[in-house]
């Protein structure tokens, strides 16, 4: 890759966007980002508090911002919230500014890798579990697929070889 082009990863929670980012980012030697963690980080507050505090539009106003900022940069790669892409400007800015990786998981996936996790507040209160992965994946999906330039399915391969698949298909692009 003589130039080295900003990736962004997109997908439901649970799909793998930090750990495969990561990856990518090491086996290419780019900086890595996680917008989640980057509002975490400024804020010096978990999401799950911001969301108490300011609602999920406060969020997304803050996630809007800082992935604003991050897709300005060059030769990075982003893991995205999963519910980034809900901003049309968001949306658009991942769409100039890098490649738009979309990693597709199931929802028993989603389920599986976020169960204990009690960080992500759209899980929580209401409607069952399955019942609001399903909300989700009816509201986003159409989304990703909207911006994706390259689509991949996580569920039975490792972090390590859907990095490797990825760049590989960037390499071709």
């Amino acid at each position: 890759m003589a130039e080295k082009r900003n990736i962004f990863l997109i997908g439901p929670m649970g799909a793998g966007k930090s750990t495969i980012g990561r990856q990518i980012a090491q086996q290419l030697g780019m900086d890595f980002f996680d917008s989640d963690q980057e509002i975490e980080r400024r804020t010096g507050a978990d999401i799950a508090w911001i969301f108490d505090l300011e609602g999920e539009d406060g969020f997304r106003a803050r996630e809007e911002k800082v992935i604003n900022e991050l897709t300005e940069k060059q030769g990075v790669v982003l893991a995205t919230g999963g519910g980034s892409i809900l901003s049309k400007e968001t949306r658009n800015r991942l769409s100039a500014r890098g490649i738009v990786v979309y990693l597709q998981t199931t929802i028993e996936k989603q389920m599986a890798r976020t169960q204990k996790d009690k960080r992500r507040p759209l899980l929580q209160g209401g409607n069952t579990l399955r019942e609001r992965y399903e909300e989700l994946e009816e509201e986003r999906v159409p989304l990703y697929e909207e911006i994706a330039d390259i689509t991949i399915k996580t569920d039975e391969q490792s972090a390590k070889g859907v990095a490797s698949y990825i760049i590989e298909q960037i390499e071709q692009i």
